[in-house]
């Protein structure tokens, strides 16, 4: 008898228990499912100068690596400025080997000018001698002798002219012309150096590997700088991003390990980790429906990034993260 009971009393206990969890699970809280999507850097590419495009590098869907040519522009004003800027840097050249270069004609020909205003000077000295022997006598004229001084002074006047003339054509130029000759020659250059810079940015290449998700770049349309030519986007660098109500946060790290499940691959499971934890503006506010007694909620971008690269996933998939109840 007493077995009998203890029987009917486990019994119901067991009926009772079952009982419990139904209604535990009939009456539980659905998990909280938070939808985010993949993202990744995307990159506007632009020229830094105008032109026509006159070739197409990269297409969209194509994958690009760094460096790859995207989009060649063309602008005849900036080929016609350089070959202006080579020209002057050609004449500014030119201009300063002139002064600082000592021709050997040049000093011959200075040469040649000493050594006829040192003979005119004896000449002249000659004959001043010539007529101060002459003072005493009856044929002495004070005229002729005043006209023999001026002769022998213009004539030293013209041979230390000629030695100045010869030593400074043997020096050359002075070092305030040799510095301001080479300071042309510089600025020049560095004119060229601009357009050439210029037109090097003609050809637009990619500033990273990735995937191009847009052009707008037509052959012979004409864009001006920063106008965006294509688009890419980073593949190599992807992440998970969820925007969550502030009173969701509970539970959540940075660098947290979280299952999120991708709905685009077969609702495959990724493990992702906690990167980012970022508040929106204002603008991301979730506002209370009351004027008292509740409050408004800011949002918050939670970013994620895959522990492993995954294969196949692609900016724009959806993201799903399921929390339990107990984690809020």
């Amino acid at each position: 008898m007493a077995g009998t009971s203890t029987k009917k009393f486990t019994f119901l206990i067991g009926v009772l228990a079952i009982a419990g969890l139904g209604v535990w699970f009939a009456t539980r809280p659905d998990p909280i499912i938070l939808q985010g999507e993949v993202s990744a850097d995307r990159y506007d590419v632009s020229a830094r100068v105008s032109g026509r495009v006159v070739e197409l590098g990269a297409d969209v869907g194509d994958t690009v690596e760094k460096g790859d040519l995207l989009v060649m522009l063309e602008s005849p004003e900036l080929q016609a400025s350089l070959q202006t800027r080579k020209a002057t840097v050609e004449v500014a050249r030119a201009d300063y080997e002139r002064i600082i270069t000592v021709r050997d004609e040049e000093v011959a020909a200075r040469q040649a000018e000493l050594e006829a205003a040192e003979a005119e000077l004896g000449l002249r000295e000659h004959e001043l001698g010539r007529l101060q022997r002459l003072r005493e006598s009856p044929a002495f004229s004070q005229a002729q002798l005043d006209v023999a001084v001026r002769n022998r002074d213009s004539a030293l006047k013209r041979r230390d002219v000629a030695q100045a003339t010869l030593q400074l054509t043997k020096e050359g130029a002075s070092e305030a012309d040799r510095q301001l000759a080479r300071a042309r020659v510089e600025e020049a250059e560095a004119a060229l150096q601009s357009v050439q810079a210029q037109i090097s940015e003609l050809s637009v290449k990619a500033p990273v590997g990735g995937l191009v998700t847009t052009r707008v770049a037509e052959i012979g349309e004409n864009f001006s700088p920063g106008a965006p030519l294509i688009s890419l986007v980073d593949m190599n660098d992807l992440w998970f991003t969820f925007n969550v109500r502030e009173d969701f946060l509970e539970g959540i790290e940075i660098g947290d390990v979280r299952t999120v499940r991708v709905p685009a691959l077969a609702d495959r499971e990724v493990e992702a980790r906690v990167t980012l934890m970022n508040v929106l503006g204002q603008f991301a506010a979730w506002r209370a429906t009351r004027a008292t007694g509740d409050f408004d909620l800011r949002t918050f971008e939670i970013r994620g990034k895959p522990v492993e690269p995954v294969e196949g996933l692609r900016p724009g998939m959806s993201a799903v993260v399921n929390v339990p109840v107990t984690e809020r």
